[in-house]
């Protein structure tokens, strides 16, 4: 009963990651860069992503120990 148990789960295991697998390369890649407007400490991620876009970039995030602005888009 417990070989089975194992076999089922091994089974179901490796039917998840190749479901998994497929999915991934249809995302597209995230490209990050700093932001060259954005002045002072990153507190908020939305005052950085309305920088960001006027940088021409899709969004932006607060990232790293010193807080920065960095701006991401689709590659």
């Amino acid at each position: 009963m417990a070989r089975k148990s194992l076999g089922l789960f091994l089974l179901l295991l490796i039917i998840v990651l190749a479901s998994q697998e497929m999915v991934m390369p249809s995302e597209a890649r995230v490209c990050e860069s700093q932001s060259h407007k954005f002045k002072g400490p990153c507190v908020g991620d939305h005052n950085c992503a309305l920088v960001c876009r006027n940088e021409g970039f899709s969004g932006g995030d607060c990232k790293g120990l010193r807080r920065r602005c960095f701006c991401t888009r689709l590659c």
